[in-house]
Formats: C-alpha cells, sequence, structure tokens
C-alpha cells in the first residue's frame, strides 16, 4: 500500500467530495436480502460508535440459515479517525452517518467482498490457501483520485516507471505490510476521492490506529489467512454498535445473541 501523500486536493475540495458522494456512492449494489447468496464465511467488526478508532472482531461461517462463530473475539484497530460508510455490496442511500472520502482517516463501514492477499513473500503461511500475489519491484497501487487507475493495482516496468510510480508502489520490507488482504471498498467501480488501499493487515502497535485499514497482530493476521476460503465468498462487515443493533436483521448478519462476545 502506497504512503499517504497530498495529492494537490485541497480541504475545500474534498470536503466537497464527501457531499458529492452522497450522490454517487450507493449505486449498482445488491439488496440487502441478496448479499449472502453463497456466502458461507463472514469477518463481523463492531466498533463502540463512528469515532472509535478501536474495536472487536470474529470470524463466522453460515451453518443452514444462522451464522456461528468460529473464532475468539480479536482486538483491532481501524481509521485514526473511527469509521464512515463505504462503497460496499449494499446500497445505503438510507442511511444517515459520515461518508468516507480519501485521506479522511476513516475505514469504510459496510458490508464488503474480500480480494486476494498481496505479500512480499514467495508464498502464503503454511496452512493459507487463498488467492495471493508476490509484490515485486513494479506493484504499485494508486490512491491518487485524479489518476485514471485510482484504487487500482498496477503493475509497471520497473526499468522504466512512469513519473507517479515513486509515490504509489508498494511496499517490499515493510513488516507491517507483510500481509495485506484486500478488503474491496469502492472497487466495483471505483469512483474517485471515496476512499482507497482498503486491507486487512498486521498493526504498527498495540493502540497505533491506522489511516483507514482494518489492522490487527501478526498472529491474528495469520489465523485469518488460514481460514479464508475463496468458495466460501467471504465477507466483510463493519459497523458502529448502534447501527450494527439497528440493522442487523434486516442485513442478514448475526443476531446479537450469536455475536454476543462483541457486544461485550
Amino acid at each position: 500500500m502506497p504512503s499517504l501523500t497530498e495529492n494537490g486536493l485541497r480541504m475545500p475540495v474534498r470536503k466537497a467530495l464527501g457531499i458529492l458522494m452522497g450522490v454517487v456512492l450507493w449505486t449498482a449494489h445488491a439488496s440487502a436480502a441478496e448479499w449472502s447468496d453463497g456466502v458461507s464465511q463472514l469477518i463481523l467488526s463492531i466498533a463502540p460508535s463512528w469515532d472509535s478508532p478501536k474495536g472487536k472482531l470474529q470470524l463466522f461461517e453460515k451453518d443452514g440459515k444462522n451464522w456461528r462463530a468460529m473464532s475468539p473475539v480479536i482486538t483491532v484497530l481501524y481509521g485514526k479517525s473511527g469509521l464512515a460508510w463505504g462503497r460496499g455490496v449494499l446500497d445505503l442511500s438510507d442511511q444517515a452517518g459520515p461518508i468516507k472520502v480519501e485521506r479522511d482517516k476513516r475505514a469504510p463501514a459496510g458490508i464488503f467482498r474480500m480480494g486476494k492477499v498481496y505479500t512480499y513473500d514467495p508464498q502464503l503461511p503454511e496452512g493459507a490457501a487463498y488467492p495471493f500475489h508476490t509484490i515485486g519491484l513494479g506493484d504499485a497501487w494508486i490512491d491518487d483520485p485524479t489518476h485514471p487507475l485510482y484504487n487500482q493495482h498496477v503493475v509497471i516496468d520497473p526499468a522504466n516507471p512512469p513519473p507517479w510510480f515513486e509515490k504509489q508502489k508498494m511496499r517490499h520490507d515493510d513488516p507491517p505490510h507483510r500481509w495485506l488482504i484486500e478488503i474491496r471498498h469502492n472497487s466495483d467501480p471505483p469512483v474517485a476521492g471515496a476512499g482507497s488501499a482498503i486491507f486487512f493487515h498486521i498493526r504498527r502497535g498495540p493502540e497505533r490506529a491506522s489511516a483507514g485499514c482494518t489492522v490487527m497482530s501478526e498472529e491474528n493476521i495469520v489465523q485469518l489467512l488460514r481460514w479464508l476460503r475463496p468458495a466460501a465468498q467471504p465477507h466483510y462487515a463493519l459497523l458502529p454498535k448502534e447501527e450494527y443493533l439497528r440493522i442487523w436483521k434486516k442485513w442478514g448478519l448475526p443476531s446479537p445473541e450469536q455475536a454476543e462476545a462483541l457486544l461485550k
């Protein structure tokens, strides 16, 4: 994931983007009843509030029509400023709350498909069986909203790099980015300025929040990698507690009884 650098947008423009996102953010999504068709793995994370940089996460699998917890509760960190609605699989046009924009230091809330794993290792940890890509010298992830390939993984010829590459290249030797598990926020298709480069990855410290990713200990990242299976169509649901309690049933999420450990 590239480092966060200024891209020429001034603060008033970023605020204007937040307003515009309310118009374009919620198109071409599944209904609440449809998103889980064929989905049998769910990562559920609940934050105390919209502005909380810290919360809890638990792994669930679908047993018939019911969700069943498959892991202990994991402590995670989000963006430094908390959460904001992101562009995922559901239409959120009837939801109130902050809306995710580039560089707002908020993690996207909603339900999201999981993408592939990006790593600078030649293989995944033993026991993991999930699509992955080994990061090379030509790999970049575009976080510049003015770039035509915004919020996309790009591979260039490192012998002839374009002028933008130095600021957008992915890291090869940064321990927190050893395992990047893509959260497909603002991906289908990307909307300029709605947020980019959102992953699960290793935290930099027990209390050090991220710029918008969901981060945890390396032990927990490896646990997650070993659990994920592409045939299960894994999804990630992230919500503030109040929102979860309001819409869990409508969205087909684990019930408060099933997610009791997350609510304590």
